[in-house]
């Protein structure tokens, strides 16, 4: 095989949304790509174009879509593997190399790169303004591959570290409880005015954003189409605008380009 036949996985993200938000390098992998591996919504994304097969399938085969997408760079093909976000975000990035970890050695030998993409938490905080300017955690509230009472530990910690917080996957169909109880472990661990943000359809002409103290946030706020940034004590409002300050309680630095 030529090095003109070789096959490649790219690992693309597809941002938040909004079709500006997707870097030039994602439109470049997707212009020499034969496959298009990814989940429905996502794959949905990409225009049908002549020598591109499009493989659409369900959410919770992560890993049977990117053994699918090893198989065939294998063969030869190049294959983009979409996320929405950024890939390496609780998304397909970790998908992938835990199939190429399990698969045959001759896999390790592929050409994989991985495309970063702006983050829904990202797009999330630059729509109200910097929740996210000092340090914070990102946390996936889905129990699909940790259970609830670890998830309900780490909000506890993170919350009583200080740190802001942005929430993915917050309250489904399937588990529509368990965001009730994060918000009672949060305003224990963070203060009931702390405030939180829910962006909704962040970049899309839908795009919803609430932010209110931690005392007035309902569980009915947030679902799988909101992410959720929770600030940290310091987090305040200036207009209509929400932000961190930069610095720790008692350690403003004396310089303005510290």
């Amino acid at each position: 095989m030529t090095d003109a036949e070789k096959g490649w996985v790219v690992i693309a993200g597809l941002g938040p949304g909004s079709e500006s938000m997707v870097i030039p390098e994602v439109h470049d992998a997707l212009a020499e790509a034969t496959d298009v591996v990814g989940y429905i919504p996502y794959v949905q994304r990409i225009a049908p174009r002549d020598g591109l097969t499009l493989h659409a399938s369900d959410n919770r085969v992560e890993v049977d879509r990117a053994s699918h997408a090893l198989e065939m760079a294998a063969a030869g093909r190049r294959v983009v593997v979409v996320s929405s976000g950024d890939p390496g975000v609780f998304a397909m990035a970790s998908a992938v190399f835990e199939a190429l970890e399990a698969g045959p050695e001759a896999w390790r030998a592929l050409e994989i790169r991985v495309l970063p993409g702006i983050t829904a938490m990202l797009a999330a905080s630059a729509a109200i303004g910097a929740p996210l300017g000092h340090d914070f955690a990102a946390i996936n509230l889905s129990d699909n591959l940790k259970p609830w009472a670890l998830i309900e530990r780490r909000l506890q910690l993170v919350g009583e570290a200080g740190l802001a917080m942005a929430f993915y996957n917050p309250r489904s169909k399937s588990r529509p409880h368990q965001f009730a109880r994060a918000l009672e472990v949060l305003r224990e661990a963070c203060g009931e005015e702390t405030l939180i943000t829910f962006a909704r359809d962040v970049t899309k002409p839908g795009q919803e954003l609430l932010t209110v103290p931690l005392r007035e946030a309902t569980p009915e706020m947030a679902d799988m189409r909101t992410v959720v940034i929770v600030g940290n004590r310091e987090t305040r409002r200036v207009g209509p605008y929400v932000y961190t300050p930069r610095f720790a309680p008692g350690h403003q630095p004396d310089s303005k380009d510290t």
